[in-house]
């Protein structure tokens, strides 16, 4: 089941790249050795996999009772919210209870104060792009994931970048699972893309990954930027699945980079493990993988 894939090559990709999510490539090569980070004796999640989880869950409930997925995933989030500090809310899913989600693993400050005060802001961080994978499994036509990805994003970044990456990357895996090679993947998203106002950003930076040979570290940050912010984030992360020549040599070259390495990892697992399945991932790797009971349990119940 490649939604399975998906999930845990994602969960993967952030773990590998979570130690060194907040230093320099120089750095990176200094306490990891010249090739960076290559393997973990524990792969420790982030907010990034918490924030998929809980999407994952808000989805599973809207289908389940039958309403819109936009309340369900709404009210999940709020239940993230308080896993991180926020206020009670009644538990209507059961990841909540799981106190090992309540670990705070540096949570975006627009994911919580955007779900704490309710305020418009204008962030296009990659806070939307990196929970958005699991949309894809919603429905079969990719406009409605495209819309669904979009809102869900929307509840915590609202500048175009922001929100409009995380469609980008839904119909992505939408189309994977559905058995499209990756660049008709890309083509199929780019056309629901440009539909929206305010694509141009997305648009220019997703263009571009589809014309770029393998980069240099240093490159990937001249080229594509760091990753903090949604199209960045998305671009490197698919720009490493394009490039990678197998599941571990990709993801590695996902994260180790200056940059937003968790969120860029995560993407680029979301995506090669919905086209390939789970029996791309190193088995060293998912025995070490922190929640790997819990996150199959959710792909397992879709």
């Amino acid at each position: 089941m490649n939604l399975l894939g998906c999930l845990l090559g994602g969960a993967v990709g952030d773990a590998l790249g979570a130690p060194i999510e907040f230093s320099s490539i120089d750095v990176i090569r200094r306490l990891h050795g010249p090739d960076g980070v290559v393997d973990l004796p524990l792969l420790e999640i982030t907010d990034d996999t918490q924030m998929v989880l809980f999407t994952l869950e808000g989805l599973l409930l809207a289908r389940q009772h039958g309403v819109d997925p936009r309340l369900t995933v709404r009210a999940a989030y709020a239940r993230w919210l308080h896993t991180q500090g926020g206020p009670p809310v009644a538990d209507d899913g059961w990841l909540m209870s799981d106190q090992r989600l309540h670990s705070r693993r540096a949570p975006g400050h627009t994911c919580i104060t955007a779900l704490k005060h309710n305020e418009k802001n204008n962030s296009k961080g990659c806070g939307g792009v990196m929970r958005a994978a699991p949309v894809a499994v919603w429905s079969s036509d990719v406009r409605e994931v495209f819309e669904l990805a979009v809102d869900t994003a929307r509840m915590t970044h609202h500048h175009p970048s922001g929100y409009l990456s995380a469609g980008v990357l839904a119909v992505i895996v939408r189309a994977l699972l559905d058995g499209a090679d990756l660049p008709s993947a890309v083509a199929t998203s780019r056309a629901e893309l440009v539909r929206w106002d305010g694509h141009e950003e997305q648009t220019t930076l997703l263009d571009k990954v589809m014309r770029l040979g393998q980069l240099t570290p240093e490159e990937i940050e001249s080229e594509l930027g760091g990753g903090w912010v949604g199209e960045e984030a998305l671009a490197i992360g698919l720009h490493a699945a394009l490039v990678g020549t197998d599941f571990p040599s990709a993801v590695r070259y996902a994260v180790n980079h200056s940059g937003d390495s968790d969120s860029t990892g995560s993407i680029c697992g979301n995506i090669l493990g919905a086209r390939d399945g789970v029996a791309v991932i190193p088995p060293q790797w998912l025995s070490v993988l922190e929640l790997r009971d819990v996150t199959e349990r959710l792909a397992l119940s879709w």
